[in-house]
């Protein structure tokens, strides 16, 4: 059968790259697998983004270890996140087995146990993993309206505080210090500050405050603050030219979904900041894979949304590429959705009406094949997926149905034991697993508000003083005077001062008369 007319060998022409590619795996075509027929993947179209979704039990993270286990290979460092903890096994070699042999021998690969070069990254320090910090400043008004669940009329009120804490050199590091910024604007010290911008109510104010003290209460204190980590540190390469693969463990704070998820945005974000711009490329500078994105999106604000979309759509150009991962395509918006050039759609399930809307809602996402993708889609087995990704010009290729290969690093979790060592032997691990306090805005705060109550205190003793001052002058001047004694009486009365008078005059005879010598008179 000529290819023209064999619709198998139309599909694997689409995927005979002449360049650098990854292996998939085996391109299936009327329930057979054809391993003649490799299905692939452009090394140089990693940057231009990609979706990995499919229901619970599909294989999808699988799919993520071999996709960063082949690019690790290649020299490009790779960002995971391990929602569930069974990633870290990327680190190790895989154990052979009969399931491993078969698909090895259904796909033709020459499947040989092979770990990759890991750092072992967490939250705050909350799990086993080197400390990843952000310092509120860096996170963002954005981002962090997100994880408080703001409204946006809140959110624009906490850009305000940012913007005053910046124009006055207060440095948010921590939540603390964001607490003390609220709380001071909506004091009576503080309130004529924001007037001429608009002012902060208190009623908002107090929805902010709350909203921290539950986020606090949730544990988020120790992801904020200092040393803050460099996300540069992602872009390293190991001694033999390997790309190491960065893994965020994150089952210590599963629980906090929308934490965990704007914090890896914040990563991207703060990549996407830091990089310059390197246009295409002939392999990424890294890839980011987004595990559980659906949590992203859930009740994002319209500039939340905005923010991500538009991160996505530039960070092409900084030579990173991002994996979305999710059950559905319609977990991610349009807008990011439409950016994501490269598929890789696991089984879907049909069980319930909602589901069946979500299947046909992913086959309108693909373009036109000789499959038919509904049933296609909800009878594929585990580790088989329905790919097109985008070829070395930039074309869709078309839509193949395929075994996938099997990941040659370890299929589960390491020895917890072996994690600690593999995080306090990193070079990393000094660098950031200690907290740093340093003066910021809560600090200045404090200061400044002691001293303008020791001020206000000093002021009120010497008030008082002078109070008690005036009193007492007032008392003296009003007071009855005392009664005279017999003596002052006798000296005060009228014969007394008569008698005074007549002998001061007679003595006062006797002695002008010695002095100028006045005669006696004649008889």
């Amino acid at each position: 059968m000529s290819q023209s007319t064999d619709p198998a060998g139309q599909i694997a022409a689409g995927y005979a790259f002449t360049g650098p590619a990854l292996d998939l795996g085996a391109l299936l075509w009327e329930g057979t697998c054809l391993p003649d027929r490799q299905i692939r993947i452009p090394l140089s179209m990693l940057n231009r983004h990609g979706l990995v979704a499919g229901a619970t039990g599909t294989g999808k993270t699988k799919t993520l270890q071999l996709i960063a286990e082949q690019l690790s290979t290649a020299g490009v460092p790779v960002f995971l996140a391990d929602i569930k903890g069974d990633v870290s096994g990327i680190s190790a070699p895989g154990t052979e087995n009969d399931r491993v042999r078969e698909r090895a021998a259904d796909v033709a690969q020459d499947w040989q146990p092979a770990g990759c070069p890991a750092e072992f990254y967490a939250l705050g320090g909350i799990g086993a993993g080197i400390p990843l910090r952000a310092t509120v400043t860096a996170f963002g008004p954005v981002l962090l309206s997100k994880v408080l669940r703001l409204n946006q009329t809140q959110e624009q009120s906490l850009g305000l505080i940012f913007h005053y804490a910046d124009s006055k050199g207060l440095e948010l590091i921590d939540l603390k210090d964001l607490r003390a910024v609220v709380a001071f604007l909506v004091s009576d010290q503080g309130k004529p500050e924001l007037k001429g911008i608009g002012g902060l109510s208190t009623v908002t104010a107090g929805v902010i405050l709350r909203a921290l003290t539950a986020f606090e209460q949730q544990g988020a204190s120790e992801f904020f603050g200092e040393p803050e980590f460099d996300t540069s540190e992602f872009l390293r390469t190991s001694a033999d030219g390997r790309g190491v693969v960065s893994v965020l463990e994150l089952p210590a704070v599963q629980d906090k979904p929308q934490l965990f998820s704007t914090f890896l945005m914040w990563l991207l974000a703060d990549l996407y900041a830091d990089l310059p711009e390197v246009g295409d490329v002939e392999r990424p500078k890294l890839v980011f894979f987004f595990d559980e994105a659906h949590l992203l999106f859930n009740g994002a604000s319209k500039a939340f949304l905005d923010s991500i979309t538009q991160t996505v759509r530039l960070i092409r150009s900084k030579g990173i590429g991002v994996f979305f991962v999710t059950q559905t395509p319609k977990d991610v918006p349009a807008d990011v959705l439409a950016q994501l050039g490269n598929r890789v759609q696991h089984a879907l399930r049909a069980f319930t009406p909602d589901d069946a809307k979500a299947l046909k809602a992913t086959v309108k996402t693909f373009p036109r094949s000789p499959y038919d993708l509904e049933e296609l889609l909800t009878g594929l087995g585990t580790g088989e997926a329905v790919i097109t990704v985008l070829s070395e010009n930039g074309a869709p290729t078309p839509v193949a149905a395929t075994r996938l290969r099997a990941p040659r690093s370890l299929m589960g979790p390491v020895d917890p034991a072996d994690l600690d060592r593999a995080v306090k032997s990193s070079l990393l691990y000094s660098r950031y697993a200690e907290p740093v306090d340093r003066e910021s805005a809560y600090e200045k705060i404090s200061a400044e508000q002691a001293a303008a109550e020791a001020a206000a205190e000093e002021a009120a003793a010497a008030a008082e003083a002078e109070k008690q001052a005036k009193e007492a002058a007032k008392a003296a001047r009003s007071a009855p005077k005392p009664e005279p004694s017999l003596a002052q009486q006798v000296v005060g009365s009228g014969l007394f001062r008569s008698l005074a008078r007549s002998v001061g005059t007679q003595l006062g005879r006797e002695i002008s008369r010695s002095l100028f010598g006045t005669a006696k008179r004649r008889r």
